[in-house]
């Protein structure tokens, strides 16, 4: 992983075998990251996502490997009980062009990943609720 700050951006090139989740973190608790948004790209040869089922509070995650082109990479950096947090949705299109997604799990970068964080000025924390069955911004 390597990164530049630019202002209120952080541009991160993430290598073959860098998995996503892994260096967001050591990337927030190196730089103190208590609020960002999150865009990326890039290819990836190992992904889980998953899917919440609001009827039973759970969620369904599957393990896809192969060749995938990262097509979307969205979601936040903040904080749950004063601990990095990051929700992050993912999808990636197969060598048929069959786009998969979800809310990212883990992924393992296959070629390059070029994530683009925007720092946001504040501090928000999550809690569970009980009644949606997620960890939920805590205003």
């Amino acid at each position: 992983m390597e990164y530049r700050k630019f202002g209120k951006h952080i541009v991160l090139r993430l290598d073959p075998g860098e998995e996503i989740l892994t260096q967001l973190r050591v990337l927030a608790e190196r730089e103190d990251i208590r609020f960002a948004a999150v865009q990326g790209l890039g290819a990836v040869n190992d992904f889980t996502v998953g899917v919440f089922h609001t009827d039973t509070k759970v969620y369904e995650s599957r393990r896809h490997q192969g060749a995938y082109e990262i097509t979307s990479l969205t979601g936040t950096v903040d904080r749950m009980a004063g601990s990095f947090y990051a929700h992050l949705h993912f999808s990636a299109a197969g060598e048929d062009n069959t786009v998969l997604g979800g809310h990212l799990n883990e992924a393992r970068i296959s070629a390059t990943g070029e994530l683009v964080l925007t720092l946001i000025d504040g501090e928000l924390d999550r809690e569970k609720s009980p009644e949606v069955g997620l960890n939920l911004w805590k205003f």
